[in-house]
Formats: structure tokens, C-alpha cells, sequence
């Protein structure tokens, strides 16, 4: 709906101060008790933490053994991902290690790799030291099982990475599958193992393998950034505990949520989806695939557009996160073109626009403004314009906020646009055309301090409340909102019973109200029941079946009494969940009774 006004259906409605990214508090158990890294104050914390918060962008590289299969074994396509391929083909153990000798990257470029990264705009990598399949991509020297020496290549690439990375100013992480080794006997697995090969204690492998390649990689490659854990299978904290505390030998690396034990970590790893609010509280970090798959498989070509990567990369932005993105090399140590296309994309509009992505916090919004999306530094709004407005007029509430001057980023004079402001609204004037066809960004100067608002949904002139999903706010990282670009959206993936959405609307008049939901749910999934909370009020109902998932059904829950007009939060919260997720909500409906 680009019409440029921010919404007719809702009022601002100013709020206390919002707490921001730099007062974070220390997760539990992250560095705070005698197994974990080291004591530390939030003030050194921030400080350890600050170049990732402001890097935004990343990327990721899944490259190993399993590029040279490149997703077919036995001469048959192998379903999912291509780093899994061992698993998912249930190739034995010795047939999977004769793949090292046809594994010789000779026209891998350690510099050209650093340089595209730079090039689209990412500011630090984090590479697969070792996935689980169990072949290091390093020279271990605790573990023959590596390219160094059970291949013809001969050299260490994390090694050369590394100099590179120190070379062109960009941060370098290790990715290290630390619970899962379907080489390695005792190495857990996702499912049973299928070969007697891999049976043996896990404990026995922790010790033997684990630990001693988490030591190399933290002393033999310089200052490393991140160390990525994956998979905490069979992580109980006793095992967990032989790996932490080897962090002490970089004492300033961030690690994320993914070791196992109950230790949090630094970082939430939300993976191939964003979250619809952000983590509160919590750094956090989407990684994602450009196509379909993590490690290279040579048919999958199913490549996002550039315009819904970048987006992505906004849209993280805007919430607070960074974007890791994925490229997957191929046997001969070449990232594919479609990927490296997309990013110099992506990095042609950063080098226009980056300051509105680098050292940003969070929307100051509930929510997104339906035209775009927007990020915040002190004294600076940027708003990030996805549908350009047919009026020319772009609105948003900024109250507490004196606007100074907005301009066009891509205008290197920057040249003002004109503003007309109240106490409450900007409304900016912007060209005819957008100058991005993905993204424009109009950057706003105020003095004073804009303060955090709600975003109130009136009633119709029936007196009806209609709470659109678009409009919620979800209270959980699962559940997320979806829908066609063009269509109606709805409040899906909700599988996580204590995941709530709310809203805050506006009561003209006391009285009586039904209370309507507009969902989907087949058969097979439905009657969990749930609470709709209205102000004080409350009506409980069960989820009844719909023909599908596409099928949505008005029904009627029941009815509140409301006995004072006004602001209220409206809440649907689930009780008892009864099958695989609760429903796809699209709507709820208050209407007065007569």
C-alpha cells in the first residue's frame, strides 16, 4: 500500500524510553561462572562486542569434503542440503573418506575471496573449520582426517584466509562442529548411525578429537573474531565444560548460542528465517543461504534475487540483528557466480548507502512503517523506502523530535528535501521516482530526544475493531508473520505454545463485544485452546478445524464486556497446545452487540 502516509488506522501514542543495544544484559552463563571464560563487566562486554554490532553484515562459507560429491552419490540426486550428504545418502564411513583424494581445490584464492566479501560489504567471515562430516579444512596435526593430508592440495586455506583477512581489515570467525562426527567413532549423530564405524564413546571423541582441534584453531591462525558452534547434540554440560574454557586463549572472541551445556553464549543464531520483533535483550545474528543449500550442490539453482537479499539485510538491520550470509565453494575452491553477482550488488548499494546499515541500532518503532523500514543513529533516522509513494509525501511519527533536515542518501551534495513538521508528525517531500529500485533511503537529522511510540488501531465508525496480523505485535522468535507481497498476511509458524501476539487499540464506547478470529488450521493439528484477552476482559475458545492451512474461517469465540472506553491491549495467548502448531491467525474482529 504505498500511499506514504504511515497508517489512518493508527494513533501515536508516546511511551517511556525504550532500552537500546549498549545496555544489554550479560547472558547466563555466557562468561559468568567458574567454567566459563572469564568475569566480566557490561562495560567490557559492550566493548568486546561493538565491532560486531556494528559490522551488520558477514559472510559465511560452508566449504568441505562434501563439495566434491556436490550433492550426488551413487550416481542419485541425494535430498537436502549438500553439507549433509554423508548423512542423508548413508554413506559408510571409509566410502565417504575416498573422496579426500579427489579433493583438490588448486584454483582457490584465498586474497580474491577476502576481497569479494569486502567488495559487497561485509566486514567479517566465518568459515567451516570443520563440519560433521569430521574433515578439517586445516592443517590439524592432532587428526589425519584433513586437506592437508589426506588430500593431493597440500595446503592449509585457513591458514592463507587468515593472512588475507588481516591483510584487507576484515574480522575472521571458525565455524566448528563440535558434538556432531559421523568420521570420528563416539561423534554423534542427528539420527542413529548407520555405520558400525561411527559407534564408540562420545565422550572418548570429545577428548581425542574435539578439544585438541578446538586448541589448534584458537592458537595457530592469529586473532580470530567469532568461534560458530553448532549442533549441541549429546552436549550435557560436562562435555560442554572441556571446551569452554579453551576460549581463554582469545580472550576477546564472541561465541554463539549453539555449544550446548545451558551455556547461552553472546549471540542468538536464528537460521534461514528473520525474526518478526528482533531478540530483546539479545545479540543475535540470522545466517542464511542464497539458493537452497549450505554446502555446494551443482543443481541447486534456486537463488534468491538480489532484491529480497538485500532486503533481508534492511530488514535485520532495522531489528537490531546481523546478516549472515552464505556461499557455498565448489571442489575446486570457486564461489559460484550467482552468488558472487548478488553480492556485488548488494555491496554497489552499500557503497551508496552503507551508513544507514554500519553502527545502526533498532527501528525506535513498535513496528515497521508499511512503506518500508527504518534504522536509527543518535540524532539521525534513515528511512530505508521500499514501496516509493505514489503522492510523493513520506510520513512518520516523531514525537519529542525537532526535524532539522532530511535529504536523499544517493545525493552527494545532499541537497534538503522539503519537511513539514508538528509536534507529533514529519512529512517529507521526495522526488517523483525512486533513485533505488530496491531500496532508497532518506536520511533525517532531529535535535531532541525522539521518543519510542505505540502505534493505537481505532475502531470504524461501526465501532468495530478489526486487529489485523500486520499490525501485532509477536512475542516469541519462532512465530513469524507471512503472506504474499501483495496479499493479506497472517501470524504463522506458530508452534511454540508460549508465544503470544498482541495489539493496542482504542474502545469509543463501553459495553459488550464479540470477539471473532479470522484463521486457518486442518484437522490433523487443530484444538488447542486459547485466551483472548481484551483490557481486563477475557473469552477462552478452541482452534476447530479449517479444510487447510490456505483455508481461513471467520468463527465467533464468545463475548467480553468492556466497561471503560479508552487505550487496551488486546492478547491471544494459547493454553494447550494440541497438534503441530496452534493456527495461521489472520485477524481478530471486536464488534459492539446491539
Amino acid at each position: 500500500m504505498p500511499s506514504g502516509k504511515w497508517s489512518l488506522r493508527v494513533l501515536v501514542v508516546m511511551l517511556t524510553c525504550a532500552i537500546g543495544m549498549s545496555a544489554l544484559a550479560r547472558p547466563t552463563g555466557a562468561r559468568g561462572d567458574e567454567n566459563a571464560v572469564s568475569e566480566e563487566t557490561q562495560a567490557q562486554r559492550d566493548a568486546r562486542m561493538k565491532w560486531w554490532r556494528e559490522a551488520r553484515f558477514g559472510m559465511f562459507i560452508h566449504w568441505g569434503l562434501y563439495a566434491v560429491p556436490a550433492g550426488t552419490y551413487d550416481g542419485k540426486k541425494i535430498g537436502g542440503i549438500g553439507e549433509w550428504i554423508m548423512h542423508n545418502g548413508k554413506i559408510p564411513v571409509e566410502e565417504y573418506k575416498k573422496y579426500a583424494a579427489q579433493f583438490n581445490p588448486v584454483k582457490f584464492d584465498a586474497d580474491q575471496w577476502v576481497r569479494l566479501a569486502k567488495e559487497a560489504g561485509q566486514k567479517y567471515i566465518i568459515i567451516t573449520s570443520k563440519h560433521h562430516d569430521g574433515f578439517a579444512m586445516y592443517h590439524s596435526k592432532s587428526h589425519p582426517f584433513n586437506i592437508y593430508d589426506a588430500t593431493p592440495f597440500k595446503r592449509d586455506p585457513l591458514k592463507e584466509l587468515a593472512e588475507a583477512c588481516k591483510k584487507h581489515g576484515v574480522k575472521l570467525g571458525f565455524y566448528y562442529s563440535q558434538a556432531q562426527d559421523w568420521t570420528a567413532p563416539g561423534g554423534a549423530s542427528h539420527h542413529k548411525h548407520w555405520d558400525k564405524a561411527q559407534d564408540g564413546s562420545m565422550d572418548q571423541y570429545i577428548d581425542e578429537k574435539a578439544v585438541p582441534q578446538v586448541k589448534e584453531i584458537l592458537s595457530e591462525y592469529g586473532d580470530l573474531a567469532v568461534l560458530w558452534w553448532d549442533t549441541p547434540i549429546g552436549m550435557n554440560p560436562a562435555r560442554a565444560d572441556k571446551l569452554l574454557p579453551l576460549l581463554k586463549a582469545q580472550p576477546n572472541i564472541i561465541w554463539n548460542n549453539r555449544l550446548g551445556g545451558g551455556y547461552q553464549g553472546d549471540s542468538e543464531t536464528p537460521e534461514q528465517t528473520i525474526p518478526a520483533t528482533g531478540f530483546k535483550n539479545r545479540d543475535w545474528e540470522t545466517c542464511m543461504t542464497m539458493n537452497d543449500t549450505w554446502g555446494y550442490k551443482s543443481y541447486d539453482q534456486n537463488w534468491k534475487p538480489t532484491e529480497r537479499l538485500l532486503r533481508n539485510l534492511i530488514d535485520i538491520a532495522s531489528k537490531g540483528g546481523n546478516y549472515l550470509l552464505n556461499v557455498g565453494p565448489t571442489a575446486e575452491g570457486e564461489i559460484p557466480g550467482p552468488s558472487v553477482e548478488r553480492l556485488k550488488e548488494m555491496g554497489a548499494w552499500l557503497k551508496v548507502n552503507g551508513e544507514a546499515i554500519y553502527a545502526t541500532t533498532a527501528n525506535p518503532f513498535r513496528k515497521a512503517p508499511p512503506w518500508g523500514r527504518v534504522t536509527k543513529k543518535p540524532g539521525k533516522l534513515y528511512l530505508h523506502v521500499f514501496e516509493w509513494p505514489a503522492d510523493q509525501k513520506l510520513s512518520l511519527p516523531t514525537p519529542g523530535a525537532k526535524v532539522e533536515k532530511a535529504w536523499m542518501l544517493v545525493d552527494p551534495e545532499r541537497k534538503p528535501l522539503e519537511v513539514a513538521a508538528t509536534e507529533e508528525t514529519v512529512t517529507i517531500t521526495v522526488p517523483k521516482e525512486a533513485p533505488d529500485k530496491i531500496a532508497s533511503v532518506v536520511a533525517l537529522e532531529y535535535s531532541g530526544e525522539l521518543k519510542p511510540i505505540d502505534f493505537r488501531i481505532l475502531p470504524a465508525a461501526d465501532g468495530s475493531l478489526t486487529l489485523l496480523a500486520e499490525d501485532s505485535e509477536i512475542h516469541g522468535h519462532t512465530t513469524q508473520l507471512e503472506g504474499k507481497k501483495d496479499g493479506p498476511k497472517n501470524i504463522g509458524y506458530w508452534r511454540n505454545p508460549d508465544n503470544w501476539v498482541s495489539w493496542s487499540g482504542q474502545i469509543e464506547k463501553p459495553g459488550k463485544y464479540k470477539v471473532e478470529l479470522d484463521y486457518a488450521c486442518p484437522a490433523n493439528t487443530a484444538g488447542t485452546t486459547f485466551d483472548v484477552e481484551v483490557g481486563k476482559a477475557k473469552v477462552s475458545g478452541t482452534v476447530e478445524p479449517t479444510a487447510g492451512w490456505d483455508d481461513y474461517q471467520q468463527r465467533p469465540i464468545g463475548e467480553v464486556m468492556i466497561d471503560q472506553a479508552g487505550a487496551l491491549e488486546i492478547i491471544v495467548r494459547p493454553k494447550k497446545k494440541a497438534g503441530d502448531a496452534i493456527m495461521n491467525l489472520r485477524s481478530v474482529k471486536l464488534t459492539p452487540v446491539k
